[in-house]
């Protein structure tokens, strides 16, 4: 085995003079490179995406939603709710919540909004997304708004905003309830649908302005491992029936998650395209290696080395030029991955995109399978072109030198 690993690098190394094995070798391996390259750092991408996408959406509506069947309020003292709560499989932070729509006006500014009441924002909610004001807590009569809303309306922090109540308006018969609060944060998240739509106070606020007092919208539920979300919706489901109606962020938003998980068939197809050409390279360099080598494999065929050593020795070359290359893509993909996480060269309109810069998240077990099929598939395309030395007659071999 010493002797075919020695051969084996000796022939990649390609020290006489005028060789092209060496060049050959470098080109395979710098082509599943790339290939191997572009699928992580695509994957990786999408992965960033789809986790960013998932954490700005799931600090506005919770990891999981209990809502009412039929939409309409719930019980806020609820026995058989607190009871779930506190059998759950893994450790949940509950957050009940009361949203309605309300006209939001400053001065002759105005707009609608959907406000929220919030009973106990959590550390992963809407507060971890303020960037202006410093609070921290919600208050009574303060209110946390939009920056994008905020600008469009020329609010600042400090000022006093006016909610109606859209249900009391419309309604001639009823007393129109309105309430003044004062702004103490703005948040920005990048989701222009909650940045200029949506609005915060406590939900005691919110109750008292929409005539809801003992009752409420919902409950979010938040969730520190997402890999046990399933697993929570399920016990869930299980324990509880109508009237109260699950619904996960992922479900609120399906539209937009089908779309993240079908962009990843044709990436898949696209950038795997670049690997087969990394493929396709390693098959030419071996029979480059094989046809130079021809006298050489004859001389070793004619001292006594047997036709499956001289299969071994190509096959170890073909092993290690896919080794090689699945490590250089490995290194391309996370030096760049690194270098746009850190300093974010590569940027997005926030308009489109709900981020300013592209997003990578590198998955080391989608990475790890990938490398593994790049030196897979070069073994594997090693085999013609051993399967061709093995039929080299060492008399045929050595009539031409």
């Amino acid at each position: 085995m010493k002797l075919i690993r020695q051969i084996a690098f000796r022939h990649l190394k390609a020290p006489q003079k005028g060789s092209f094995t060496t060049f050959t070798a470098i080109l395979a391996i710098i082509g599943l490179g790339l290939g191997i390259a572009a699928l992580v750092l695509t994957f990786s991408i999408l992965e960033g995406f789809e986790t960013t996408i998932s954490q700005k959406i799931a600090q506005f509506d919770g990891h999981i939603r209990i809502e009412h069947f039929m939409n309409r309020t719930l019980e806020e003292q609820d026995t058989k709710l607190d009871s779930v709560f506190f059998k759950s499989p893994t450790e949940i932070f509950v957050s009940s919540f009361n949203q309605s729509p309300a006209l939001l006006r400053k001065g002759a500014n105005a707009d609608g909004v959907s406000v929220i009441g919030l009973e106990e924002p959590g550390r992963d909610s809407i507060l971890s997304t303020i960037i202006a004001g410093g609070s921290t807590q919600l208050t009574s009569k303060s209110i946390i708004i939009g920056k994008r809303l905020a600008d469009d309306l020329n609010i600042a922090i400090g000022d006093k905003l006016t909610l109606f109540d859209l249900q009391s308006i419309g309604n001639l018969s009823t007393h129109k309830r309105i309430g003044q609060f004062k702004v103490v944060g703005l948040f920005h998240s990048g989701l222009l649908e909650y940045d200029k739509s949506v609005v915060y106070t406590t939900i005691n606020d919110a109750q008292s302005l929409f005539n809801a007092v003992g009752k409420v919208s919902g409950y979010m539920i938040f969730i520190k491992d997402l890999e046990k979300v399933k697993l929570l919706f399920k016990y869930l489901e299980s324990e509880l029936g109508y009237p109260y109606y699950l619904l996960s962020w992922k479900d609120k938003h399906k539209i937009l998650f089908d779309w993240i998980g079908m962009q990843k068939w044709p990436i898949l197809i696209i950038f795997g395209m670049i690997s087969f050409v990394g493929i396709v390279n390693i098959i030419s360099s071996l029979s480059m290696i094989i046809f130079e080598k021809i006298r050489e494999i004859g001389t070793l065929l004619s001292l006594g080395l047997r036709k499956n050593q001289i299969k071994k020795i190509f096959l170890l070359e073909g092993l290690l030029i896919g080794f090689l290359g699945s490590i250089v893509g490995l290194i391309i993909a996370l030096g760049l991955a690194f270098i746009q996480i850190n300093y974010q060269i590569f940027t997005l309109p926030e308009d489109i995109y709900f981020m300013d810069h592209i997003p990578i998240k590198i998955n080391w077990v989608k990475t790890l399978f990938i490398i593994s099929i790049g030196i897979i598939a070069a073994l594997l395309a090693s085999l013609w072109p051993v399967h061709r030395a093995s039929k080299i007659n060492p008399a045929e071999a050595l009539r031409y030198e």
